[in-house]
């Protein structure tokens, strides 16, 4: 294979560079980052995402989501407790387990609530054709499980 054709091949995805894409995105999501910030992490038609409570799809989808969860949880802290990537080809499916605290306010409440939970999750990611960064083309929150004396969603 010549040079330039070497070159012009995207580069392979590694367990490292998950593994920061992962923890750069949450942090991101901790201090509630605006949009323009957030959704080059992304695909955007063939994006789908699975919460709980709703399932989102494409960066309208997403927008729709995180505009209305950023406005309810504060003093997030999102901690990686596993990153663990099966690389095939140009993606990779990955299993996320986050610790995921967050405080609510539920009027008429004297006083806000604390979420302590880990979310198991799978992801799949790939190489962006726009940015050549990893994108998120599928998340699927699998289950929350809740920290004991922790709030309830």
């Amino acid at each position: 294979m010549s040079t330039a054709r070497q070159m012009q091949m995207p580069p392979s995805l590694t367990t490292q560079e998950i593994a920061d894409f992962a923890a750069t995105w949450y942090r991101k999501l901790d201090v509630h980052a605006p949009m323009v910030e957030v959704l080059p992490f992304l695909a955007d038609d063939d994006l789908v995402m699975k919460f709980p409570e709703a399932t989102a799809k494409g960066w309208v989808g997403f927008e729709n989501w995180y505009q209305r969860v950023i406005r309810i949880f504060f003093d997030e802290v999102h901690t990686v407790k596993e990153c663990t990537p099966k690389i095939s080809g140009k993606e990779a499916e990955v299993h996320v387990v986050v610790q995921w605290e967050a405080s609510v306010w539920n009027p008429p409440s004297p006083t806000s609530a604390r979420i302590k939970l880990d979310a198991d999750q799978t992801w799949t990611v790939r190489r962006s054709a726009r940015t050549g960064d990893l994108e998120i083309t599928v998340y699927t929150v699998n289950s929350l499980n809740y920290h004991p004396g922790s709030a309830k969603l």
